[in-house]
């Protein structure tokens, strides 16, 4: 079982991604390093630490519940060049797991362009 992100347009032919709980929550993980802070530290996520202190436009997809609700298009308007901006980037060394979560920002690029084309919700189901 795990957790899939995909248009609310009721289209099977959309692209979606999907992870397993784990591997969503790793890949969360590994974009809030990205952005320069640990999850782990933050409200929702065993810490304190208010979503509010932290600047990235990220936060609509990274404090959100695993499995219910959607992001909005303005939302989704909100996180994708940043997420563009990610599949960008330089991994100097090659890392597999680095460039296993690229890949996966890359396919959630995808399916979030395609929201916005559609102007349809971004559904975490």
């Amino acid at each position: 079982m795990g957790l899939m992100l995909t248009p609310g347009d009721d289209d099977v032919t959309s692209p979606d991604v999907s992870w397993s709980y784990t591997g969503f929550n790793m890949f969360r993980e590994w974009l809030a390093r990205t952005e320069g802070f640990t999850l782990a530290e933050m409200n929702g996520f065993g810490g304190d630490r208010m979503w509010s202190s932290v600047s990235t436009t990220l936060a609509p997809l990274l404090d959100h519940p695993d499995d219910e609700g959607s992001l909005t298009p303005a939302q989704c308007a909100a996180v994708l060049p940043r997420l563009e901006a990610i599949t960008g980037q330089q991994h100097e060394d090659g890392d597999p797991v680095d460039e296993r979560r690229v890949d996966d920002v890359r396919q959630l690029v995808t399916v979030v362009r395609y929201c916005l084309e559609k102007d349809v919700e971004l559904i975490f189901c």
